[in-house]
């Protein structure tokens, strides 16, 4: 039950995510006041910062020889790639349709444990991953046909952040299992702080911020972004998949479409019954997949 509430807790935090980036990028009239490069620069400095005197502490307890890998696959693929994945996508379609599109998490993380860690598929999953992708496949349709000036690239890059989540989670649940929650989380962020300063300067932000109502509203909405929404969900996240399953973890994408289309919908978004009812197929795909028979989790 624990987990389960720390999971709908995670959903809502992450759910709201998707609006809190749109907040950081545009004004109320659409003027944009950051670029998606740079509140994903941003996001991930200042979790990195928030994080950083419990990576320097955790440090002394990496094997670096055995785990290096592990934790520069959970920095990339679950906090940089997506981080910058997301904002992109942010800026050609709604908040409700990311949200929606997240729920393939689940999909791809059954098909990396199958693949890369040989977990044996049972007809159910297999079902499940099938009636899944029909879903995905409808999101994918319906979500360019109701886009007003979206490419197919803002969708790819939400499915493509999906595949990274996956991998990042698969890597905690098998490989570093053995760290502590926030020494992962910490770690990973710790990695990213060098990467995230450079893109940070690069991209010209400091030249961005002016003393104006529309960007101080941006850095609220990206400050709570980057603590709650990224530092403090992973610590959530990494304790849900390291305690249950990997693919118990994903299933936070139960919730999440819901509470993004409903945070779209608050802010005015327009969502289409075929993208609520794509969703809703992928998501029973996941449900048969999560729910099957077979006793070893994955």
């Amino acid at each position: 039950m624990k987990y389960w509430l720390l999971l709908l807790t995670l959903s809502i935090i992450w759910g709201s995510s998707f609006i809190l980036m749109k907040k950081a990028m545009y004004t109320p009239e659409g003027d944009v006041t950051f670029t998606s490069n740079q509140v994903a620069a941003m996001r991930i400095l200042i979790a990195s910062m928030t994080l950083l005197p419990f990576g320097v502490r955790a440090l002394i307890k990496v094997d670096f020889r055995k785990d290096l890998l592990s934790f520069v696959i959970v920095a990339v693929c679950g906090n940089l790639l997506p981080a910058f994945l997301f904002t992109y996508a942010e800026t050609g379609i709604s908040s409700g349709l990311t949200g929606m599109l997240n729920s393939t998490t689940p999909i791809f993380t059954i098909l990396i444990a199958l693949a890369v860690f040989k977990d044996k598929m049972t007809l159910r999953q297999l079902i499940g991953a099938l009636i899944g992708s029909i879903g995905v496949g409808l999101l994918l349709y319906f979500g360019k046909k109701n886009s007003m000036h979206g490419e197919w690239s803002h969708i790819i890059s939400v499915v493509f952040a999906t595949l990274c989540y996956a991998i990042s989670l698969s890597v905690i649940r098998y490989k570093l299992s053995h760290y502590k929650s926030l020494d992962i989380a910490s770690i990973a962020f710790l990695f990213l702080l060098g990467p995230s300063l450079y893109i940070f300067i690069s991209e010209g932000t400091i030249a961005s911020f002016k003393n104006t109502t529309e960007i101080r509203n941006s850095i609220v909405a990206l400050s709570i972004l980057s603590v709650v929404g990224t530092a403090f969900a992973l610590f959530i996240f990494n304790t849900i998949i390291k305690n249950t399953s990997a693919l118990f973890a994903s299933s936070v994408t139960y919730f999440i479409p819901i509470v993004a289309v409903l945070f779209g919908l608050l802010f005015g978004e327009q969502i289409s019954l075929p993208q609520i009812g794509g969703m809703f197929i992928a998501l029973l795909g996941v449900f048969v997949a999560n729910y099957s028979g077979n006793k070893k989790s994955l």
